[in-house]
């Protein structure tokens, strides 16, 4: 099983060490197309060596080839928003994964959607468990 991570890149970088966690726990499921998203080494700036152009038909070529998405969603990013959507559009199962944060809340665009799986967490041990049951 093909799998596509989701997690912020330009949007912002403060869950680079998390979403690396999270990469490591999704390989226990398969490939994982998108490692580089939790590149400690990788800033806002993203693929700055790499045309915008190249990224993009990579990144959706990647969604076409996938079989899961699973996007971070607790640090807004369009870039990880218009991932889900191409996603949604090609029918493949999508889980969202958002850690609640004081002052902020979750877009009513992927919480009221019926085509996303959306689970809360508060730690790793959390996402260990979603992933469990998400894959089952």
């Amino acid at each position: 099983m093909k799998i596509y991570f989701g997690g912020s890149i330009r949007g912002g970088r403060q869950d680079k060490a998390l979403y690396l966690q999270i990469i490591d726990l999704l390989k226990e499921y398969g490939p994982v197309l998108t490692e580089h998203v939790g590149e400690k080494t990788l800033s806002e700036l993203g693929e700055h060596m790499v045309a915008e152009s190249f990224i993009y038909q990579r990144d959706m070529d990647w969604i076409k080839e996938c079989d899961v998405l699973v996007a971070e969603v607790t640090q807004p990013s369009l870039g990880v928003g218009y991932e889900i959507r191409e996603a949604e559009m090609l029918g493949k199962r999508i889980l969202c994964l958002y850690r609640a944060q004081d002052g902020r809340s979750l877009s009513a665009m992927v919480r009221g959607s019926p085509h996303l799986t959306v689970k809360h967490y508060s730690d790793i041990a959390d996402i260990t468990l979603i992933l469990a049951e998400f894959f089952k």
